[in-house]
C-alpha cells in the first residue's frame, strides 16, 4: 500500500469518527501535488486546484476570480500536517505568482476538526461559509414572535420572477458585508437568469407574502450526490438544496422565515431525501442563529484567504 493511500484511509477513519454525517471517502480532484514533511520526518500530502472564474459569471458572486483550493490529506497529524502543508502551499503560490487582487486560498474541513482550527488560524484563513446539513425531521423549534397581517406562503412560479430577483439581491447585498460574496456589476443580470430557470423547471421556489406583498423569498432545488459536483461532500442519495432565503429587512424576526422554512421542509419530507444542506456564513449575525434554530448544523467549513498571497 502507498503512503498516500495510507493516508487517506487513516485520514477517512478519523473523519468517520469525528462526524457520523460525512460521506465515507474524501474524493480528490485534479490538481498539482504538494508534499511536506512535519517535524519528526513524516510525509503528508495533497492536490490543489486552480480554477479561474469569467468576469461577469455565476460563480463570481460568490467566489474570487482566481481560486486556489487545496485538498489535504493529512492522515492522523491535522495539525502539524496542516501546518506543514500551509507552509509548503505559500511558496508554490509565490513560486507561481498567484494574482495579488481578487484571489482566494481555500480549504474545505470538517466542521468537527478542531485539531486543524488552531493551524488554519494561524496561516491567516477566515471561516467564512459552512456547508451545514438537517435531517429529514429534526425535533421542532418552539414558536417565536407571532406574524402580523395576513401572511400566505405559495409556491413562485414565473410571473414572480421580479419579486424574486429583488429579494435574492437583499440577500446577496447582505451576504457581500459578512462573508465570501461579492456584488458585481451585473449581479441583478445574473439572478434573473438562475431564478428565471428554476421558475420555468417548477423548482421548489416559495414567497412569503405579507398582505398581499413578497415578503420573502425561499429559493430551493433538488441535488443528486451522483450527479453534481461537489457531492463527495455529502452522504450518497437525493438531497434538497436551500439556495437562498431572503426576508426584507420590516419583516425580520416576525418568525415569518421560520414559517417558509417550515413549508419547505414539509415538501422534503415528503420527497424522501436524505436530508437537505445549504451554506450559511458564520460571521452573518442573522444567519448563524437562524440556521442552528431550523435544525441545520455545520458539516464542512470552507475556510479562505484573500487575496492568495496574503497566506502566512
Amino acid at each position: 500500500m502507498s503512503r498516500a493511500q495510507e493516508l487517506l484511509d487513516a485520514q477517512g477513519a478519523r473523519f468517520a469518527a469525528l462526524d457520523p454525517w460525512l460521506p465515507g471517502r474524501y474524493l480528490l480532484p485534479r490538481g498539482e501535488p504538494i508534499m511536506a514533511r512535519i517535524p519528526g520526518g513524516e510525509a503528508v500530502a495533497g492536490l490543489v486546484a486552480h480554477t479561474r472564474h469569467e468576469p461577469g459569471s455565476q460563480q463570481s458572486l460568490w467566489q474570487a476570480l482566481d481560486t486556489f483550493e487545496l485538498f489535504p490529506v493529512v492522515g492522523e497529524r491535522p495539525r502539524t500536517g496542516m501546518d506543514a502543508l500551509l507552509t509548503a502551499w505559500r511558496a508554490q503560490l509565490a513560486q507561481h505568482g498567484a494574482p495579488s487582487t481578487d484571489s482566494s486560498c481555500v480549504v474545505m474541513w470538517p466542521s468537527r476538526d478542531v485539531e486543524a482550527t488552531r493551524t488554519l488560524l494561524d496561516h491567516g484563513f477566515a471561516p467564512l461559509s459552512v456547508l451545514a446539513v438537517r435531517p429529514p425531521s429534526p425535533e421542532p423549534e418552539a414558536p417565536n414572535t407571532k406574524l402580523s397581517g395576513t401572511v400566505k406562503i405559495r409556491r413562485a412560479g414565473p410571473a414572480d420572477l421580479d419579486a424574486v430577483v429583488e429579494l435574492t439581491l437583499a440577500e446577496l447585498d447582505y451576504a457581500a458585508l459578512v462573508g465570501a460574496s461579492t456584488r458585481r456589476p451585473n449581479a441583478r443580470e445574473l439572478k434573473r437568469g438562475s431564478a428565471g430557470v428554476r421558475l420555468h423547471a417548477g423548482d421548489p421556489v416559495w414567497l412569503a407574502e405579507l398582505d398581499g406583498r413578497p415578503v420573502a423569498v425561499a429559493e430551493c432545488g433538488w441535488f443528486d450526490t451522483e450527479r453534481h459536483e461537489g457531492g463527495h461532500r455529502l452522504r450518497p442519495g437525493r438531497w434538497a438544496y436551500v439556495n437562498c432565503v431572503s426576508v426584507r429587512d420590516e419583516a425580520r424576526g416576525t418568525g415569518i422565515g421560520r414559517e417558509l422554512m417550515a413549508v419547505a421542509h414539509e415538501e422534503f419530507a415528503r420527497a424522501g431525501t436524505v436530508g437537505s444542506f445549504l451554506y450559511y456564513n458564520p460571521p452573518n449575525p442573522l444567519s448563524s442563529v437562524f440556521w442552528p434554530r431550523q435544525g441545520y448544523r455545520p458539516l464542512w467549513t470552507m475556510w479562505e484567504v484573500r487575496p492568495a498571497t496574503a497566506l502566512r
